[in-house]
């Protein structure tokens, strides 16, 4: 991720005392992402990702990301691992701050993912919620629903500085999904930001999932829906009803959707487009200028919302 902590030669070195892992053969900032500090690091161990939490993450909830990563590990799924220090907890404090040492995956991310890549990534997310079927913690997603409203609140005039009328528009989704988002459907533990850059491919196959730190408890077809806004959308804003099918499809050979879930897809999808629009909106005035990376793009998804207010069934979708 976008490097904001610096680390020093002698702040690593006093890290690793608390680790069996050796001294640090190499050591080196990832410039990717705007939510964390990652560092690549190699020991005669192996090779591992030190991360420093920033911004949203909160303390109480790295246990929750932790027992994910290990329950996931357990399953066989190819999520990191933390690995514990001498004293069998895996967190660190680095300069103040909450970091652990994890795995590192082998594979590239995709840029431009293509149909045999979602169709792989839609049967590694039925994988991943059968494999925390039985995982007991449990997150609330502060970032969906009642949180929108909040996030917009005062930035109205932002939105329309990227797109004039953008504001009116955004509103009236908001009350859009107010109205009608789902009571009740099937939940457990969700990755809630399986983007492509958030997955690794290795010999066509997918080879590792990261970055948990927005996981959470919600609805496993909300799960679906960030995907297919994620994966399922071309560079110039057109929804690939092919890709779309081949996600949902592949998915269901290892969990069948029921029809309520089916069914409440359009809005689902309406709303991870909203909450990656906020996000993305919050990002753009609070990324500090020095990171190594600029923020994400809003009007991407202002773009995705736009073809969501126009589906009117699961079938625009591919399911």
């Amino acid at each position: 991720m976008a490097v904001y902590t610096d680390i020093d030669d002698a702040t690593l070195s006093a890290l690793l005392t608390e680790y069996d892992l050796g001294p640090p053969l190499a050591f080196k900032g990832i410039a990717e992402g705007v939510e964390n500090s990652n560092f690549l690091l190699e020991t005669p161990r192996g090779r591992y990702i030190l991360t420093v939490f920033e911004k949203r993450a909160k303390k109480e909830d790295l246990p929750f990301f932790m027992g994910m990563m290990g329950h996931l590990a357990s399953k066989g799924f190819p999520a990191p691992l933390p690995v514990p220090a001498r004293d069998g907890n895996p967190l660190r404090t680095v300069h103040g701050k909450p970091a652990v040492i994890c795995t590192f995956l082998q594979g590239m991310s995709p840029r431009r993912p293509d149909i045999n890549q979602c169709r792989a990534l839609g049967q590694a997310l039925g994988r991943f919620h059968v494999s925390l079927s039985d995982f007991r913690l449990r997150r609330p997603n502060d970032l969906s629903l009642a949180s929108w409203p909040v996030m917009f609140a005062g930035r109205e005039a932002e939105a329309d500085a990227l797109s004039p009328g953008l504001s009116a528009l955004v509103q009236g989704d908001l009350d859009f999904l107010k109205a009608n988002w789902p009571k009740t459907l099937p939940g457990g533990a969700i990755h809630a930001d399986l983007f492509p850059d958030n997955t690794f491919f290795l010999d066509g196959k997918l080879s590792g999932v990261i970055d948990f730190y927005f996981a959470c408890s919600d609805f496993l077809a909300y799960d679906i829906a960030v995907c297919l806004n994620a994966w399922c959308f071309e560079r110039r804003g057109e929804y690939n009803l092919t890709k779309g099918r081949a996600l949902i499809s592949s998915y269901e050979t290892v969990r069948r959707l029921e029809p309520r879930e089916r069914t409440a897809l359009p809005v689902l999808a309406r709303g991870a487009a909203m909450r990656f629009f906020l996000t993305r909106l919050v990002d753009l005035v609070a990324t500090p200028k020095d990171a190594l990376v600029k923020p994400h793009n809003p009007l991407d998804y202002a773009e995705r919302l736009g073809f969501h207010r126009q589906a009117k069934s699961p079938e625009d979708y591919g399911a």
